[in-house]
Formats: structure tokens, C-alpha cells, sequence
């Protein structure tokens, strides 16, 4: 009997000193943590010497009970846009188009903020993503140009030097990814022995005035290596 009042003697004071301690036996596990996936949502154009875009992000978290994206539908959180963006201009094989966003222009007083896209005069111009026609103008730079909006009208895609429109564009259409939006030219100020699209992303500021907003580099979402 001695030895039994000894031994539940010890387990309590054993239990006493756990709780004095602040800790319990095989409860200090640190609860699972929820691991959260950055989505980007993307879009927009420019004018010449206008424009931008770039990507605001939204987070969503991933429950365990959910299937987790794909590594394809996603890109890092650093980028500017959501996905990347089909090739403006038919034909032209994504890993041959240079980055000319940063080069100089109008005697150096300015920076490019697009991509010039050379092709024939006459090949076709379609547009880089789903979105709306906002507006269709004749500029002197930028000759016969498209501005579409993305469906959340937070980018601006702008499209110039255009040859012609698509027959019945017009504003306010819905375009959908690869619809076509007209054919490569040298309207406005662009060389006439050098016909080529001028494609440029805005990022749109809240009163959508894209000639405000901020221009993002077309080039890593819509180069692709061989």
C-alpha cells in the first residue's frame, strides 16, 4: 500500500509541475497552417509614348479539401498580367519577336512603352486577349489604332499603325482571343517601307484614362522560346 500512495503521489506531483510549466504531454503540436495561392489578373495598351499596365494580384486561399491550380494556370506574383497573351499578329512565331520596349525614341526624348511587331502590310491583327472595343481612332502617330479593354477594365491592350480595320469593327464589340481586329500597316508616323504592328499593354489607373496609365512590358507574355 505504501508503495502504491508513493507512486500516485508522484504522478501528481509529475502533473502538478506540467501545468506550473505551462506545457501538457503530447499537446505542444503547432496548429497545420493554410497555405494560400497568389492568382494575378491581368491586361491593357498604350499609345505611342502612352501607356502601361501592371498586374494587380488577389489572394485566394486553398483549403486542403480543394484541389490546388495547376502550375500552368498561374504565374509567379511578380508578373504584370495573369497568363500570358496570344501573338497580336498572325504568323509570326513567338520566339523571334525582340524586346524593343525600353529603346529611345522621337530623337531620345522618350521611351518606346511597346512592341514593334514587324510583318507583311496586310497581315491580319487579332486581338491578344478576351475584352471590349472602348474606342477606334485615327491619330497622327499612331495612324489607325484599337483600344480594348480587358473584361475587369483594368488593362487597356492598344493595337497601331493599323492598314485597316475589320470590316464592322466597331465600339463597344466583344472580342473574344484571336477575333480579328484588322491588318498590319504603316499608318501615322510609322516608316512606310517598314510595316509593322504597335502593340503596347496599359495598366488602367481607376478613372480608366489609359493616356494616364501605366505601361508594362508586352514582351515576357507573349515571347516563347523554341
Amino acid at each position: 500500500m505504501k508503495k502504491l500512495a508513493f507512486a500516485a503521489g508522484a504522478a501528481l506531483i509529475a502533473g502538478l509541475s506540467w501545468m506550473a510549466s505551462g506545457t501538457t504531454p503530447n499537446m505542444n503540436l503547432a496548429p497545420p497552417q493554410v497555405r494560400t495561392m497568389p492568382r494575378t489578373y491581368a491586361v491593357s495598351p498604350e499609345e505611342s509614348g502612352i501607356g502601361g499596365v501592371e498586374s494587380e494580384t488577389k489572394t485566394q486561399s486553398s483549403a486542403s479539401s480543394l484541389p490546388l491550380p495547376t502550375p500552368d494556370t498561374l504565374l509567379p506574383s511578380t508578373t504584370d498580367a495573369p497568363r500570358a497573351l496570344t501573338m497580336p499578329v498572325s504568323g509570326i512565331d513567338p520566339s523571334s519577336i525582340h524586346d524593343n520596349f525600353d529603346e529611345m525614341r522621337g530623337g531620345s526624348t522618350r521611351r518606346h512603352d511597346a512592341l514593334d511587331i514587324l510583318a507583311p502590310r496586310g497581315t491580319p491583327v487579332v486581338a491578344t486577349d478576351d475584352g471590349t472595343v472602348k474606342k477606334l481612332f485615327t491619330s497622327v502617330p499612331g495612324g489607325l489604332t484599337v483600344y480594348e479593354f480587358d473584361p475587369d477594365q483594368r488593362y487597356c491592350y492598344y493595337y497601331a499603325h493599323l492598314d485597316a480595320y475589320a470590316a464592322g469593327l466597331h465600339e463597344g464589340q466583344l472580342l473574344r482571343r484571336g477575333d480579328l481586329v484588322g491588318y498590319v500597316g504603316t499608318t501615322g508616323n510609322a516608316p512606310k517601307d517598314a510595316p509593322h504592328l504597335h502593340f503596347a499593354v496599359i495598366r488602367l489607373d481607376p478613372d480608366k484614362r489609359w493616356w494616364t496609365g501605366t505601361p508594362i512590358n508586352p514582351y515576357p507574355l507573349l515571347y516563347k522560346p523554341r
